[in-house]
């Protein structure tokens, strides 16, 4: 029977390394061929094989500099205010009781189920009036608040997995709610803060609807924006596109490659043991 069990064991190990491959490949492939497509030569290039002249071209005859620099500015502002209003406004959700609160919640979730062009035309005709249409203010105001309902949701989710006992524990110490909120339940929740800080980086990072209607003038474009400048009427030299495409992509790698090791929610139930 052990050996039978064994056998079985490898198989289905087998398996599902076999699956997640699979899957493995499927994502990484088409990101294969965007660095492939922008290390191949432009057109009208004397070049031949893999060749940086895409890179050089982008970089010297572009305003990929002035793109990178808005998208850097709009997607680290949106996460900060996203995160400091998200954060309380989760912690009243995970813990209050009322009909308030169960209002609020139920606001919250109609706001994100709707869709973002239902809100359009009516934001481009009040930001016209209010003079942040083509203003990297504008388009921060509308990423923040295309983000906070999901993000105060994924806020709350995470404060409910810490133990209420915790923060009763710290006032009976002396703190107050707010100190209890940010000693404890803040310092207990970096594996949710960066969730919802990715989630509004990406959100603003990679939009393009929005972005495409509220902004105007080049030097206000983001990479997304500044990514359809090189899609011509008859022709598209993929090279250049290609190689903005892995501009745009480097960020999140990078992010998600440098936060994985935070993302694990150990510790906390720990925390009462012996109580």
């Amino acid at each position: 029977m052990s050996a039978l069990a064994e056998t079985t064991g490898g198989r289905i190990r087998w398996l599902r390394f076999s699956v997640l491959l699979l899957i493995a490949a499927v994502v990484l492939v088409p990101l294969a061929a965007v660095v492939l497509l922008s290390l191949q030569p432009a057109f009208g290039s004397d070049s031949e094989g893999f060749t940086l002249d895409n890179y050089a071209t982008v970089f010297t005859q572009t305003a990929i500099g002035s793109w990178l620099g808005n998208s850097f500015l709009v997607a680290l502002v949106t996460v900060a205010v996203a995160i400091v209003v998200a954060a309380p406004a989760g912690y009243v959700l995970s813990r209050g009781r009322g009909r308030l609160v169960s209002g609020y919640s139920l606001g919250l979730f109609v706001i994100q189920s709707l869709p973002v062009i239902t809100s359009i035309i009516p934001l481009f005709i009040l930001f016209a009036n209010l003079g942040l249409v083509d203003s990297m203010g504008g388009i921060i105001i509308l990423y923040v608040g295309g983000t906070l309902s999901v993000a105060t949701w994924m806020m709350a989710a995470y404060f409910d997995s810490i133990p209420m006992a915790l923060e009763e524990a710290a006032w009976m110490d002396g703190c107050s709610v707010f100190t209890g909120f940010l000693r404890v339940v803040l310092r207990n929740s970096l594996p949710g803060i960066l969730s919802t800080a990715i989630f509004s980086f990406l959100l603003s990072w990679n939009d393009y609807l929005v972005a495409v209607i509220f902004l105007r003038s080049e030097q206000n474009y983001t990479l997304p924006i500044g990514l359809q400048t090189f899609f011509q009427q008859n022709q598209t030299d993929w090279g250049p596109v290609m190689t903005v495409a892995v501009v745009m992509m480097i960020p999140p790698i990078l992010i998600f490659a440098l936060l994985n090791r935070y993302f694990g929610v150990g510790g906390i139930g720990g925390s009462l043991a012996g109580r």
